[in-house]
């Protein structure tokens, strides 16, 4: 078996071009390089370098040595990553959403052994993070389809409005995206799905980002943009304890202002999370 440091020294060889370069970045010395090439090839049975008196260079045979040395310390690190991760998986539950409503529900819960994600995920190859174990669940607005995969009802999130008290737009029910053309809003940079959604569908509408919650609410406080909040925001308490007495809630009545959430998890992991899922649905209704 070829150890790993050799493939390591093999790649780091063909990346700089010279021992000594290897041997810098891999904080060895030079002669530990040199005795590193001549056990590999001892331990293959082939000549991977030309060796002259003042340069060696690899030949075609360690060109190709060190392209399938570098695949292979790329497959030992994924090993090691999903060995560790699937450790950590049955230590305790790994949850991340791609929208921070359901994990707003999720922390009152202040459920032991959970590890809620501080970043949210983008919607894309959430079935990976879950077969390489990197999450327990994932949160989604659609269903996952995988065999290995069970995917669960949440709860819903509608997008509401909060517009200045002698806006038009306030005294209605409702208003659709359309309505919003051209304004200026605040916004926090990081809601997940909803930053795609008010974008695409608010025509020519200017959005203020912030990252800062407290920078949010004093620019909130002390003007008259319009925000956005969802009927899951009054679950997050300080967020509710900032709230201004000059803006009207105002629903949102479009198709896309209504997201419907799932809990993503592997089948074998069903039975650690039925629990969790049980009282997560529990208190979403009673914040809806």
């Amino acid at each position: 078996m070829i150890e790993n440091y050799l493939l390591e020294e093999l790649v780091a060889f063909a990346e700089n071009g010279t021992l000594n370069k290897a041997a810098e970045k891999l904080n060895l010395s030079q002669p530990a390089i040199t005795r590193g090439t001549k056990k590999l090839e001892t331990d293959l049975g082939v000549t991977l370098f030309d060796r002259t008196p003042n340069r060696i260079t690899l030949n075609e045979t360690g060109k190709y040595a060190a392209e399938q040395a570098k695949k292979v310390l790329a497959t030992n690190q994924n090993f090691i990553s999903q060995v560790r991760n699937f450790d950590n998986s049955n230590k305790e539950i790994s949850i991340a959403s791609i929208a921070p409503g359901p994990l707003i529900v999720l922390k009152n819960l202040k459920q032991k052994n959970l590890t809620i994600a501080n970043t949210l995920l983008k919607n894309q190859d959430l079935e990976s993070l879950l077969l390489e174990n990197q999450f327990t669940c994932v949160v989604s607005n659609q269903p996952i389809k995988n065999s290995k995969i069970e995917s669960v009802y949440l709860g819903m999130e509608h997008l509401i409005v909060q517009l200045n008290e002698f806006s038009d737009l306030a005294s209605k029910k409702s208003v659709t995206f359309k309505e919003l053309e051209g304004l200026s809003f605040l916004v926090l940079s990081d809601i997940g799905i909803w930053k795609e959604i008010i974008q695409d569908e608010i025509p020519n509408a200017k959005f203020l980002y912030q990252n800062d919650e407290a920078n949010f609410n004093e620019i909130k406080n002390y003007s008259v943009f319009p925000f956005f909040i969802t009927n899951i925001t009054k679950a997050n308490r300080q967020w509710s304890n900032n709230m201004t007495s000059d803006r009207i809630p105002v629903e949102i009545s479009d198709k896309d202002a209504t997201q419907v959430f799932y809990a993503n998890f592997l089948k074998e992991n069903k039975k650690r999370l039925e629990p969790v899922i049980e009282n997560w649905q529990d208190a979403w209704e009673k914040v809806d």
